[in-house]
């Protein structure tokens, strides 16, 4: 590798790890060898490191990067994983295709930070399989910064299977810069005793356009799931959020709860559906579109605050 390749890749690295921070990210955790850690800056690997019990594979390839994550049988790994995925310039394709396996009895927390901060023009597409074994454990934290542009488009698309006794709980956060474009699609199967819980906030500005998909089957006796949404929109914005729970196995019990908060000239359409064919399943929701308190808003302008920013005090206090 000569000089001149080093010093673009220490750059990059650079770029990223300032693009990390701004997205509520732990830069030391990237760069502390007793962490696993990926950094991917477009198609480019920065930096990778897997401590004992963390098997990492990747390959580079012409508009992104493959990703194979596996956590060993019967490993409880202490510290998170660090997933760093972003694209700095104003324009860019980043493809990541990632095929994670949490084998048996195993459990990890992955925390992923996904960052565009000067996105124009920019695509972030993601095809993930996930597979958590019999009494494993998968925690999933995913938070994006889009920056101000809202020249984003990102379409996160994942199936994940949760065998007998395992355990899937993903929390996907939006808040801070503007969405863009955002084709959320999650699918979810989950077998018997599988616990499942994803919860999804994003806060929708301008003339973004949020379309949420989350869908999870219960095929096994005793398994639970929550789907819980929670979408702000303001100015232009516009959501659509389908949640689906399906209740295929005795005992089996879902529960999809999405609330939406619009003001200005926004627009929502929240749509929870549940399906039952075993008639000891139970799968319920609630759904609820409505505006930002006035009361509230005026206490915070009481205090000094403009009505924009007292709006965007609450909406942030919900999303919280």
């Amino acid at each position: 590798m000569t000089v001149k390749t080093l010093k673009v890749l220490s750059e990059d690295l650079k770029n990223i790890d300032s693009a990390y921070a701004a997205a509520g990210g732990n830069t030391a955790a990237l760069h502390d060898h007793e962490v696993s850690s990926l950094v991917i800056s477009g198609s480019k690997v920065l930096s990778a490191n897997q401590t004992e019990g963390v098997v990492l594979e990747k390959e580079e390839q012409e508009n992104g990067v493959n990703i194979k994550l596996t956590i060993k049988k019967g490993y409880k790994i202490p510290n998170p994983v660090h997933l760093c995925f972003g694209v700095v310039p104003e324009d860019g394709l980043q493809q990541i295709n990632m095929d994670f396996v949490a084998e048996e009895a195993s459990s990890v927390e992955l925390i992923a930070h996904c960052t565009f901060p000067n996105a124009v023009k920019v695509i972030h597409k993601m095809e993930a399989k996930m597979h958590i074994g019999k009494n494993a454990s998968l925690i999933y934290n995913e938070t994006h910064f889009h920056g101000s542009y809202g020249g984003v488009q990102v379409s996160p698309k994942s199936f994940i299977k949760v065998e007998e006794g395992g355990r899937y709980l993903s929390n996907f956060t939006l808040v801070e810069g503007r969405v863009g474009c955002l084709d959320f699609d999650y699918d979810v199967a989950a077998e018997k005793d599988a616990l499942c819980e994803m919860i999804t906030k994003v806060y929708g500005k301008a003339e973004d356009r949020i379309k949420i998909k989350e869908r999870i089957s219960l095929n096994g006796e005793n398994s639970r799931s929550v789907i819980k949404s929670r979408i702000a929109l303001t100015e232009k914005a516009s959501s659509e959020f389908i949640g689906i729970t399906e209740g295929h196995a005795p005992q089996a019990r879902g529960h999809v709860d999405c609330m939406e908060v619009i003001q200005d000239e926004a627009k929502a359409e929240a749509v929870p559906i549940v399906r039952v064919d075993n008639p000891l399943a139970k799968v319920t929701h609630e759904a609820a579109i409505g505006c930002v308190d006035k009361k509230e808003v005026e206490t915070l302008m009481a205090r000094g605050l403009e009505e924009d920013e007292a709006v965007d005090v609450i909406v942030k206090g919900m999303l919280a």
